[in-house]
């Protein structure tokens, strides 16, 4: 019987921390560059996002990493921790990107590490993925999301065309840790999180918002539970399908890991099986 063979790891592009520059005091934008950047598979999405692959503080392990061989030749310990991230931009012409972390104090691994990232530091990141452009037809471009959906709110915002009608709906943790954003024609909305239930009041805004009239796009992506409590908001308004980016970036009482994991079960799903 003939042996199967493995799969090869996916492209995998990894470049040089050049600046960190904070936003807000839980927004870390961190600018990379690098000879390989003039190689990296760019696309259009306002969404686009990569995994980015952090490995353990002294790990001799070096990329690109083939995680499914790793697992055979490593502990689980020394595995690269691997989180997904939108890529806020990527300008060939300077030789830069942007990625821009929310940060949590020392919680997680990706927003630690953004926070203490130096000129030099490395990132590994596979080639990148997406799935929403706003279109320049719609009546009306409806952007929803929290302080994780702010780079790709901000990408989406830009990409509109002048004349084309849009709204922005952003919840932060406080005013303090709102961002300017791009395109001063949109209107925006700021709503302040409620700690103890995020996302709440984001819905909370969205159900008493005097919808707009036509064909309208929406972008909505944030904390699981407030992304589900939207979806038949969404319905009752009749948003088509096809006019629909609905997802959630985070789970509040998850970490990183349970979150993806039960992205396969009944609770993790936005949209009923």
């Amino acid at each position: 019987m003939a042996s199967l063979s493995r799969r090869s790891p996916a492209v995998q592009t990894t470049l040089e921390v050049v600046e960190t520059t904070w936003l807000t005091p839980g927004l870390v934008r961190v600018t990379l560059g690098g000879d390989q950047l003039a190689d990296f598979p760019d696309r259009p999405d306002a969404d686009k996002y990569a995994k980015l692959f952090f490995p353990p503080a002294g790990s001799t392990l070096r990329p690109p990493f083939d995680l499914a061989a790793l697992r055979d030749e490593v502990a689980f310990d020394a595995l690269p921790t691997v989180r997904t991230y939108t890529i806020r931009a990527v300008d060939l012409d300077r030789g830069t990107m942007h990625i821009d972390f929310v940060v949590h104090g020392d919680t997680g691994v990706a927003g630690p590490w953004a926070a203490t990232a130096k000129p030099g530091d490395t990132l590994t990141m596979s080639a990148p993925g997406g799935g929403f452009s706003p279109d320049a037809t719609a009546d009306h471009i409806v952007l929803i999301g929290d302080e994780s959906a702010v780079p790709a709110i901000s990408a989406a915002l830009e990409a509109i065309p002048v004349g084309t009608a849009a709204t922005a709906m952003l919840e932060a943790r406080s005013a303090a840790h709102r961002v300017d954003l791009p395109r001063s024609s949109a209107d925006v909305v700021w709503i302040d999180e409620d700690h103890d239930a995020p996302g709440a009041r984001l819905v909370e805004a969205v159900a008493g918002w005097e919808w707009p009239t036509g064909r309208v796009q929406v972008f909505a992506h944030g904390e699981r539970g407030a992304m589900k409590a939207l979806r038949p908001l969404f319905v009752e308004r009749g948003i088509d399908r096809a006019d629909l980016s609905l997802s959630a970036y985070w789970a509040a009482g998850r970490t990183e890991d349970a979150f993806q994991a039960e992205k396969r079960l009944p609770v993790g799903q936005i949209f009923p099986a």
